[in-house]
């Protein structure tokens, strides 16, 4: 797999990752003084480095304006045995989603939200393109990603007690009329169609998310992150999870969060 950019490179450096090989290109580095610490945190994992001219790195970057740094190596694989669990844990599930930024982007907000897995049901795009990397900004190094088929996840799910929720706009409760405080799996389906029938005749919990406009649908990384914010609400006030200190932004630097 391919990991593009320093900040995707530093958070899968600092989640355990072993890249195989890095190439970096310092006349595009953005000059932030840690890009050599990417090079000596790969060195020292064993990474063969490779001191790329602008125009070589140029060629086989994705960014449309690469900071060079690009590490390779091997897919992250996990099945759902693999899978440790906290009380009260809340986890995704996507099934069949096509796009690998919407992936990419519910894994950033799975991240933000405290996801403890992340299951990818059914898959139609590949977990590693560097695309999912990107869209992720490499939080999917920080997230435990399972693959598996619907029928395995389901029976999973129901055998460890957990609830699932899912969305539609046929529901009649909204999505902040549930308790989102225990076990809970917040399924989401492909982009056109949303899920398919085996996990909606599943689901304990079906909500709506209100819609106030012309638009009848979100797409599916807005709609997983609003639902998954509601259950951050919810598990704050219940004392599960605990908001961070508060820490005033002053316009200096980057602010992603």
């Amino acid at each position: 797999m391919i990991v593009e950019g320093f900040r995707e490179c530093r958070r899968a450096l600092d989640n355990g990752y072993r890249p195989s090989a890095l190439y970096h290109c310092p006349d595009l580095y953005l000059k932030n003084e840690n890009e050599a610490s990417i090079v000596a945190d790969c060195e020292a994992r064993g990474a063969e480095i490779f001191l790329c001219s602008r125009i070589a790195f140029l060629k086989m970057a994705y960014k449309d304006r690469p900071d060079g740094l690009l590490m390779t190596g091997p897919h992250i694989s996990r099945r759902l045995a693999d899978l440790n669990l906290p009380p009260n844990a809340l986890v995704v599930v996507t099934e069949a989603i096509e796009k690998p930024g919407n992936l990419g982007t519910i894994l950033r907000s799975a991240d933000a939200a405290n996801v403890s897995a992340v299951i990818v049901c059914d898959r139609t795009t590949d977990i590693h393109n560097p695309n999912v990397v990107r869209a992720s900004t490499g939080t999917m190094f920080s997230v435990p990603i399972a693959e598996a088929t619907s029928v395995e996840a389901i029976a999973w799910l129901k055998s460890r007690g957990f609830k699932i929720l899912a969305a539609t706009p046929h529901a009649e409760k909204l999505h902040f009329d549930v308790d989102l405080t225990g076990n809970v799996a917040i399924a989401v389906g492909a982009e056109q169609y949303g899920l398919t029938a085996a996990w909606m005749d599943q689901a304990d919990l079906r909500v709506r998310i209100p819609m106030l406009g012309l638009a009848d649908s979100l797409n599916v990384s807005s709609a997983t992150t609003i639902l998954l914010y509601e259950a951050v609400r919810q598990r704050i006030a219940a004392g599960i999870d605990h908001a961070p200190d508060f820490i005033p932004w002053h316009g200096e630097g980057r602010h992603d969060h």
